[in-house]
């Protein structure tokens, strides 16, 4: 892979409103659009604060149980890159009111059937220093 084809700014573009789609759909609980941004596939993972998710359907019954209280969150640093046109990587790290822990995020991105989605994600928190 070249150095040229690393966060080609189209490549970047689109990820980055498919990284922002995401979020929106995280803080509005709204389940059908997490739903399509995960890959529909049995090796698609998700690490959670308190769970570990193998395959999209696991993801989606997780999805669909979970409370949607309290979602809210303020992303204090955020890095998206992107490799070539069909594979990335975001990671956030996010503050929530009320909540000491910084909480970060990872995701890996890939161009599928030209749709990005998300194949592997993983949540957790770390104590304040």
């Amino acid at each position: 892979m070249s150095a040229e084809s690393i966060n080609d700014p189209e490549t970047l573009a689109a990820v980055e409103a498919a990284f922002d789609e995401y979020e929106r759909a995280l803080t509005t609980n709204d389940v059908a659009v997490l739903d399509a941004l995960f890959w529909n596939s049995p090796h698609t993972l998700r690490f959670g604060a308190t769970e570990n998710l193998q395959g999209y359907d696991a993801i989606r019954a997780f999805r669909a149980q979970r409370p949607g209280k309290g979602l809210m969150r303020t992303i204090v640093d955020r890095s998206v890159t992107t490799f070539g046109a069909d594979f990335a990587v975001a990671n956030i790290t996010f503050t929530r009111a009320g909540e000491a822990r910084i909480g970060r995020q990872s995701q890996t991105w890939a161009r599928i059937e030209g749709q990005w989605r998300v194949v592997a994600a993983h949540v957790s928190w770390m104590d304040p220093s």
